[in-house]
């Protein structure tokens, strides 16, 4: 299969590849450049940065690619519209939202001309989104790492979606190789969102040690775990994933309150830190439900060849 082009708004990705947000700091400006540079949408994670380290961010990546660089914020973060309101204002070519919903940055966009792009997991709420003025949506399906909005899978969602609405589809969970990106453009999407396989590249941000983690894990290791966010969330398990399941991670002694409603069960920004930094103990491994597929670390130049090579020999 000869992959589509990615068309939201006036934005055009030669390739259809959205490199998911990883907060807290695994995708920064470093990763969103290459990707942008192989032709596809690059993510900064802003949730978890101050608004001068998202600033700094979106100018280095612009200082490195001259391609299509977004920002992903989590509508559960207490300083989203800040963020939203922060990325705008450098020229950031979109805005791609999950953790939640947010009514108020559609306004946002159309007030500056910036697509947004929020991650939905049903029809009712890509309905919405497309009524409010989404530029295009993703729908995120139990597969993917991090918070999960829905239990079934983006392959089972994503056809009635694209039904129901007359905007671009981008799928994303489970999509690790150019197999499964033809496999979800031939399910009627417009173009896929990966997060978890380019945690694994050279540029991520993530540690070393996180990185070796990734490569270790087997199907066994994803679990669930319940995040203070008040959504289920996806996860490699470690010491610190089995106490946040058995209930025993440590309770935040003092609060930032980073995010707006927290079940402060145990501090999520600190926790994914941690494991940012390497520290694959104490930290908390938001991960796809695939992780087991990735057998090393690569450039993000080698996944993008990959990936279209791969496609190119499905029929």
């Amino acid at each position: 299969m000869r992959l589509p082009e990615l068309r939201i708004g006036s934005l055009i990705a030669k390739v259809p590849v959205i490199q998911g947000g990883m907060a807290v700091r695994i995708s920064t400006a470093p990763l969103a450049a290459a990707v942008a540079s192989e032709g596809g949408i690059g993510l900064i994670a802003a949730s978890g940065m101050t608004l001068d380290e998202l600033r700094h961010e979106i100018r280095l990546a612009r200082h490195l690619t001259k391609g299509i660089i977004g920002i992903n914020a989590m509508v559960a973060a207490r300083q989203f519209a800040n963020l939203v309101k922060t990325a705008i204002e450098e020229g950031i070519d979109l805005v791609v939202a999950g953790a939640g919903f947010s009514r108020d940055m559609f306004q946002m966009g159309k007030d500056s001309g910036t697509p947004i792009v929020p991650i939905v997991s049903s029809v009712k709420l890509a309905k919405i989104s497309e009524t409010l003025g989404a530029s295009a949506i993703v729908v995120e399906g139990k597969e993917a790492g991090g918070h999960l909005g829905t239990d079934q899978s983006m392959r089972d969602l994503l056809p009635g979606i694209k039904k129901a609405v007359n905007i671009p589809v981008i799928g994303a969970g489970g999509v690790i190789n150019g197999r499964d990106v033809a496999e979800v453009i031939k399910l009627g999407a417009d173009g896929v969102q990966m997060g978890t396989r380019f945690a694994a590249s050279e540029e991520s941000n993530a540690g070393p040690a996180l990185k070796e983690f990734y490569l270790k894990s087997k199907p066994e290791d994803v679990v669930i775990i319940k995040s203070p966010v008040g959504l289920p969330g996806r996860a490699i398990n470690n010491p610190f994933a089995a106490k946040t399941i058995e209930g025993t991670a440590p309770v935040p002694q003092t609060c930032d309150a980073c995010l707006k409603h927290c079940a402060k069960n145990f501090c999520i920004i600190k926790a994914l830190i941690r494991a940012q930094q390497g520290d694959v103990e104490t930290g908390l491994v938001f991960t796809g439900e695939y992780i087991h597929k990735i057998k090393e670390i690569l450039p993000v130049k080698e996944i993008f060849a990959r990936l279209v090579k791969e496609a190119k020999e499905i029929e």
